[in-house]
């Protein structure tokens, strides 16, 4: 699939617990291609210096090579970990007031779509293939509706065609 190699979606260090899939974060895009003008458009749509804005997955094993502040202090990764579950889909309390709760619009959005979806795939073809297939399906949704060029999650337009694509995604930041 264009935007995402195969061992991306089998990769458990991208499978965000919350359900907000690391493969489709502009951070880790960034990172992963070694974009420095990208790191610099979402180090200041969150406010962090580009040095700052690397990630290669939220759940990385202890010490993580490169976690993204944010992710470094996020409750609901803590909480997964807690519980030795490694994501939401298999907490029984879901969705929680982490979740109702969560400070961005967008990404409270993308959960609760996302963590149903999960759920979905896991009791159709087992944990270890729903969640590739989960993986697979989000990275096939952050495509450009009208050219199919690869997005990231909270794009607003499209870098190849310039259509806004945020209403037929994710919705506005």
């Amino acid at each position: 699939m264009e935007g995402w190699r195969e061992e991306e979606f089998s990769n458990r260090d991208l499978m965000a617990p919350c359900g907000l899939y690391c493969g489709a974060c502009g951070v880790y895009i960034a990172t992963r291609d070694r974009n420095e003008k990208f790191k610099s458009v979402m180090g200041n749509l969150y406010g962090t210096r580009p040095e700052e804005t690397e990630c290669l997955g939220c759940m990385q094993t202890d010490p993580p090579q490169k976690l993204y502040g944010f992710c470094k202090s996020c409750k609901i990764r803590e909480c997964v970990r807690s519980k030795a579950l490694y994501a939401c889909h298999q907490c029984a309390d879901w969705p929680c007031a982490m979740i109702r709760d969560f400070g961005l619009a967008t990404g409270r959005r993308v959960m609760q779509r996302a963590i149903p979806l999960w759920r979905a795939k896991v009791a159709e073809l087992g944990d270890a293939e729903g969640s590739v297939a989960w993986a697979r399906a989000e990275c096939e949704r952050y495509h450009c509706p009208t050219c199919g060029y690869p997005l990231f999650r909270g794009a607003q337009r499209c870098r190849a065609c310039k259509r806004p694509v945020a209403d037929q995604l994710d919705g506005s930041l």
